[in-house]
């Protein structure tokens, strides 16, 4: 949707909400003065969106990308906090779709030396202004639809996250606030799964408990978290928790032009991903991926696809043919119980000798 229509949607619904407060004052006409207050409020909700869209748009361009995480506190007995983990690379954000009251913002991961770089298709980040439901990460690779009251929409947006195949991650509703010069978005704390850095070399926890903030810089942009690492094998319990800042500092002097030709080799293809991912979520209310754990089954054969269809080796549709039997091999509306999804934790990865 333009922007230009959002605009006269947000005028249109205080016009409305203005227009009931008048008439549910019996004999009260409006004055100049309501009149006033209600063009102010207008202008200050189209301020707001707009500045919005500007802080979720800041976070386009070409990046040199540290990921810090360490482990502070412990809520399990004998178990020894982990080394901390600090890696980093290239990555170039850019914005794939943009209606107005929606942003899609794909991260390209660009890897190895400048004469011979290799793009990684990374994660996925979607804005929803106002969303009537957030889709959301319940444990065990399995995501649910969760309603948003209208009363609590109002000004707010949704940031739902995707995985390297488009399929989901987490999800969470926050609002943008500015109070000390400072653009960022916190929502309330939402489940996510395990990163990838833990899902590969460790079982000892399922999901993490996550508060996620975005945060705008003169440089660039913050993702800082908050995450309490949450073992789910009975009552929900935190194993330890871990700060987390992945800094992305404005930066171009690597291959950024292999992002792009790898973006327009393959969008065509991850368009028709996503599309079925999007089919996926709008026919159930909940579903899961059947795989327990790192879902690189799901993952690998799409990247290879893609790769294909960048090549020139593979036509687009029968790829996109193979890309929906391989999602629809791993995707079921009929999740189960928890614990019948988790993985198997055999003991505390810091207990092992």
């Amino acid at each position: 949707m333009p922007t230009e229509l959002i605009e006269m949607s947000i005028q249109t619904g205080l016009l409305a909400a203005a227009t009931i407060a008048t008439f549910s004052l019996a004999g009260c006409a409006a004055t100049p003065i309501a009149q006033a207050d209600l063009a102010a409020s207008e202008t200050a909700m189209v301020a707001t969106f707009e500045q919005d869209r500007d802080s979720i748009l800041a976070m386009v361009g070409d990046y040199k990308v540290t990921f810090d995480f360490t482990e502070t506190v412990s809520f399990v007995d004998g178990y020894e906090l982990k080394e901390p983990k600090l890696s980093g690379g290239h990555e170039s954000v850019r914005v794939i779709e943009d209606r107005g009251d929606f942003i899609s913002l794909q991260h390209l991961l660009v890897v190895g030396p400048d004469d011979s770089p290799f793009v990684v298709k990374h994660w996925r980040q979607d804005w929803k202004y106002e969303p009537a439901r957030v889709l959301t990460f319940i444990g065990g690779n399995a995501w649910e639809w969760q309603t948003i009251a209208p009363s609590e929409r109002t000004g707010t947006w949704s940031q739902t996250v995707y995985q390297v195949d488009d399929a989901p991650r987490y999800g969470a509703v926050g609002t943008w606030t500015y109070d000390d010069g400072i653009a960022e978005w916190t929502p309330p704390q939402e489940w996510r799964p395990l990163p990838r850095r833990d899902m590969t070399t460790r079982d000892d926890y399922h999901a993490v408990d996550a508060v996620n903030r975005h945060v705008i810089t003169p440089w660039g942009w913050v993702h800082e978290q908050d995450n309490s690492k949450l073992m789910l094998d009975g009552t929900p319990q935190a194993l330890v928790r871990e700060i987390g800042v992945n800094t992305y500092r404005a930066f171009d002097d690597y291959p950024v032009s292999a992002a792009d030709e790898y973006w327009a080799g393959t969008e065509a293809f991850w368009t028709g991903v996503r599309a079925e991912w999007n089919r996926i979520e709008a026919e159930h209310e909940r579903f899961a991926i059947t795989i327990k754990g790192e879902t690189e089954d799901l993952y690998n054969p799409l990247l290879a696809l893609a790769l294909e269809v960048k090549a020139g080796e593979t036509e687009l549709e029968p790829a996109l043919a193979e890309a929906r039997d391989v999602i629809n091999g791993f995707v079921t509306p009929e999740i189960g119980i928890l614990a019948d999804r988790l993985r198997p934790k055999v003991e505390l990865a810091s207990l092992e000798d």
